[in-house]
């Protein structure tokens, strides 16, 4: 859970801590800063539990830059009636850039969840980042569940002052049977290029995404529309999926997810928390829990118009070191072929597939979710096109691996792409989460290749497909491979042969941490 800005030439980075333990509870703001998203430093603690209105818990917000570049952020609290209420804080000094010292303003709570509005009152969190309107009046969302008839909301709040806040009668938007919507988020993004938009543009050349973290099922969705300003409605495109079933940032473990405006690089970043797999103990035994996932470039697929692309910030390139080149690799049905000479354990990977002829292919279960496809089948299981990727934080005998990949086939009546994350065997451990992964990747039967681009580091495997249409996190805990015993490989399991026209891998170095 993150509260991510960039000021006076700084990025802040606020998220939410225990200081005095590796797992969750005590949780405060805490504070970093850095010049380049990439190297980070920690500062003074940024908000406590303090107050009647917070004194229970200090939980997520948001970061606003008003008006003559002013900071401020709002926060939800737990109260001493155990009310989530919205609070607000401001700089001690607006002049630091650093933003060393925030005050918490007399007038919270700011926004209340009172029950003529029909609110639960512990069902109302999250404020997002504000966006201001051609009447002059701020706007922003909380997070809100309807009891009734579980439905999620995005419940609208206006102001002219940024500190006397009336709620709507209507929210933003609103859908059944999605339960709470917890870290909402609302932005627009352009029809062209790759290049961000501040929160607050309206107008036409743009469409809105609105995202939501669903309680439910720990995952997040997102749809993309039409805001109307007038109305202060949000209304999906009809190529959104409004539900459960929508369209996700990261089809594996990312949750609570934040984006902002970099208006230095004129871009939208996007931050998300990746958790543990492992047990309560290994965490209190390795002393931490949770990291965040590298910060992405977020923005719409030009073409399609109907999903987002995501991609690594380009300063992670800082951290290359040693690099590997090869072309035309050609991986036989049933190979399997190292790629030495770089430090698996902490790596960047691209590689683009030539595609065989689809005149052939599998004819996968139309009952079966991308997840439950790659779960029934697995790595091992092969079809003439598939599967074949990459294995990553491999041991020397494969007793340990995780596998990213690709395979082809019918499903649903239309030739669609599967991409997986294959943890079964990413450890020897038996009590972590080994839970696989997937995601349809959007496909042409034009396309001649596919690539797919891998950041490992460790424990953690972040997977981009296709450029950035499709993404999956995961969490691998090998017990050994490990260090200079990780090993990479290129396979192919399935019967046809498949060529890697390209392959590029970095030995990545390590960022300075807060």
């Amino acid at each position: 859970m993150v509260w991510p800005m960039f000021y006076k030439g700084v990025y802040h980075l606020f998220y939410q801590y225990n200081p005095k333990g590796a797992v969750w509870g005590n949780i405060v703001w805490e504070h970093a800063v850095s010049k380049d998203l990439i190297n980070w430093e920690s500062l003074e603690t940024a908000i406590v539990p303090s107050e009647w209105y917070d004194i229970k818990g200090c939980w997520s917000g948001s970061a606003t830059i008003l008006t003559g570049e002013k900071p401020v952020i709002l926060y939800t609290g737990w109260d001493n009636s155990s009310r989530q209420v919205q609070n607000m804080a401001v700089p001690k000094n607006a002049s630091d850039p650093y933003l060393r010292e925030w005050i918490k303003i007399p007038q919270n709570p700011i926004m209340v969840p009172l029950p003529e509005n029909g609110i639960n009152v512990s069902s109302f969190r999250d404020p997002t980042t504000a966006w201001l309107g051609k009447d002059g009046r701020w706007r922003l969302i909380v997070g809100n569940k309807e009891d009734r008839h579980h439905k999620g909301r995005a419940l609208l709040y206006t102001s002219k002052d940024f500190i006397r806040w009336t709620k709507k009668q209507h929210p933003l938007h609103s859908s059944k049977k999605t339960g709470m919507w917890e870290c909402p988020d609302f932005y627009p993004v352009s029809h062209r290029g790759e290049l961000g938009l501040d929160t607050s543009v309206t107008g036409p050349g743009l469409k809105h995404v609105l995202k939501v973290s669903l309680d439910d099922t720990r995952f997040e969705y997102y749809t993309i529309g039409t805001y109307f300003p007038d109305l202060d409605r949000y209304v999906p495109d009809n190529t959104s999926v409004d539900n459960k079933n929508g369209l996700r940032y990261d089809y594996g473990k990312f949750y609570a997810s934040k984006t902002f405006f970099d208006n230095y690089k004129t871009r939208r970043i996007l931050w998300g928390w990746i958790n543990e797999s492992d047990s309560t103990q290994d965490d209190v035994d390795k002393g931490w829990s949770g990291v965040q996932a590298m910060p992405r470039s977020i923005w719409l697929d030009n073409v399609a118009k109907s999903q987002l692309i995501q991609w690594p910030v380009s300063e992670l390139e800082s951290l290359r070191g040693n690099k590997i080149y090869k072309e035309d690799i050609i991986l036989m049905g049933g190979s399997t072929i190292e790629i030495s000479g770089l430090t698996a354990a902490q790596a960047d990977v691209e590689v683009s597939f030539n595609l065989p002829s689809l005149t052939d292919v599998e004819r996968m279960d139309s009952n079966l979710d991308a997840q439950q496809l790659c779960s029934v089948n697995g790595t091992a299981s092969n079809s003439m096109v598939g599967p074949f990727g990459l294995l990553v934080l491999a041991s020397s005998d494969l007793a340990e691996q995780t596998a990213v990949y690709f395979r082809i086939g019918h499903h649903q009546n239309k030739m669609k792409v599967l991409m997986c994350s294959d943890q079964s065997r990413s450890s020897l451990q038996s009590d972590v989460d080994k839970t696989t992964y997937g995601a349809f990747v959007p496909f042409s039967l034009k396309q001649k290749s596919l690539s797919l681009r891998i950041l490992v580091d460790h424990s953690i495997v972040e997977s981009f497909g296709e450029g950035g249409k499709s993404c999956i996190t995961a969490r691998a805990y090998p017990t050994q491979a490990i260090g200079e015993d990780a090993r990479l490989y290129l396979f192919n399991n399935g019967s046809t042969s498949v060529v890697a026209s390209k392959l590029t891998a970095w030995d990545m170095g390590s960022a300075q941490q807060p």
